[in-house]
């Protein structure tokens, strides 16, 4: 990828640690990761229908309880150490300290997330005694550590190692568990190893792609790391349990039947999510180089697209939605409409917040954003325990919308205050969209770039 002539606005000059501040978003690079992510996507739903068809309720409940636990696990463990790697990015001398301990404080992390989890399972407050769940919390210091190689991965623009250890991802576990069902050996202990490896599997062509990786430990820089981490780190906890929440509770307050046609509303919408993730992916390390009023105009200019594009998507995928969620789900699931259509402007809002919390960490104010997300979150189970009753799926949605919507705002107003930008300016305006149209339509589309041409530094 980054030998391509159409990529060489991403390729800084004398450092391949620097993007130039004059650089722009590939559209090469969008649309691979575009692509991977899609493609994950098909194979994981695919993934849920084998296990799903082959295992039953029961085997896919103890699947599920097994993977969520491994999987909150390394939400928990890596203590958003990604989070110190933007903040101190901006120092160049710190790169090849950053890569080093990117790959052992997840390592360290890991196990000892790893090692907490075995403990609390073993006490029997996660309600599974299956040995299996040994198994899959192997992989957790592992995942922590590829979480924390992606960042880096992303910070010098390499998208494509990111894009590749994805795809291989859902590879891994998709491929085996189709040929264990031909054969007729789907198990639940097949599905779990097979999800191990999976998480384990992007962690190695990290470290293929970063060799020779310096294994200095820097312990001076880990434990600033830490403490920067750290005070992000709830804001990101709860910003998980915002995004899953309402599941649990809805199961809990109304019905499975309930849960699975908020799902697919849920499923359906993560979908339209795509574009708007692989541009945040793309520009990350323009929001982060060191050169902050440039960081200001790239994160104000792309948030103008990431609305574009999230509200043509999403307001097509509304419209289709009364004939499409029959069409490919069944009858069943035609209930899906309506909190699809709910959860519509959640969804454009959770486009554009992970490009905001992007630069966001450059203002070092992690408390500021830990408030924001633990109050959502707050709010959020108040309204689901106030509307899942009265109204089942569609007061989940609500909840969601009613939460997602203001945290957006809110994210948005401390940017634009924080660069000097009025918040009119970052609203598309007609120019921006005849841009879009244009540079999509053409085939000199190699980036969105960052110059200035009077006014507003959000022009």
């Amino acid at each position: 990828m980054r030998d391509s002539r159409d990529e060489a606005t991403l390729e800084p000059v004398g450092d391949h640690d620097r993007p130039p501040a004059s650089a722009g978003l590939s559209l090469r690079a969008v649309g691979r990761t575009v692509a991977s992510r899609t493609m994950r996507l098909m194979l994981a739903t695919l993934t849920g229908m084998l296990i799903a068809r082959t295992l039953q309720p029961e085997g896919r409940g103890i699947y599920a309880v097994i993977a969520t636990t491994a999987g909150m696990t390394m939400v928990l463990g890596h203590l958003s150490v990604e989070k110190s790697q933007i903040a101190l990015w901006a120092e160049r001398d710190r790169h090849r300290a950053l890569a080093s301990n990117s790959l052992v404080l997840g390592l360290v992390l890991g196990a000892v997330a790893a090692l907490g989890a075995l403990a609390v399972t073993a006490s029997g407050v996660i309600p599974t005694a299956s040995p299996l769940m040994a198994v899959a919390l192997i992989a957790v210091p592992f995942g922590v550590a590829a979480i924390n190689l992606n960042g880096i991965a992303l910070l010098r623009s390499r998208v494509d190692i990111v894009n590749r250890g994805t795809l291989a991802a859902a590879l891994t576990q998709c491929l085996p568990l189709l040929l264990l069902m031909a054969v007729g050996e789907l198990t639940v202990t097949s599905v779990v190893v097979c999800w191990t490896i999976s998480i384990v599997v992007p962690f190695v062509l990290h470290l293929r792609a970063s060799s020779p990786l310096p294994l200095r430990w820097d312990g001076g820089l880990a434990r600033r790391q830490l403490a920067i981490g750290g005070r992000y780190h709830a804001g990101r906890v709860a910003f998980h349990f915002l995004l899953t929440l309402d599941v649990l509770l809805l199961n809990a307050l109304d019905s499975t039947a309930a849960v699975g046609i908020y799902t697919v509303a849920v499923t359906v919408l993560a979908l339209t999510r795509i574009p708007a993730d692989a541009i945040a992916q793309v520009v990350l390390p323009f929001q982060a180089g060191e050169n902050a009023r440039d960081a200001d105009r790239v994160t104000a200019r792309t948030l103008r697209l990431n609305l574009i594009l999230s509200t043509a998507v999403i307001g097509t995928l509304a419209v289709a939605a009364p004939l499409l969620i029959p069409l490919v789900y069944g009858e069943a699931f035609a209930g899906s409409v309506a909190p699809l259509w709910v959860l519509a402007p959640g969804a454009i809002a959770l486009a554009l917040i992970r490009l905001v919390e992007q630069h966001l960490v450059r203002l070092a104010r992690p408390i500021g954003m830990t408030l924001i997300a633990l109050c959502a979150l707050g709010a959020n189970v108040v309204l689901n325990l106030l509307l899942i009753p009265h109204w089942g799926a569609v007061g989940a949605a609500l909840a969601s919308s009613a939460t997602y919507v203001p945290m957006a705002l809110l994210e948005i107003a401390w940017f634009a205050r924080s660069a000097g930008i009025p918040m009119r300016e970052l609203l598309p305006r007609p120019a921006d969209v005849r841009a879009v149209r244009r540079r999509l339509a053409g085939r000199g589309f190699a980036s969105w770039r960052g110059r200035r041409r009077g006014g507003s530094g959000a022009r």
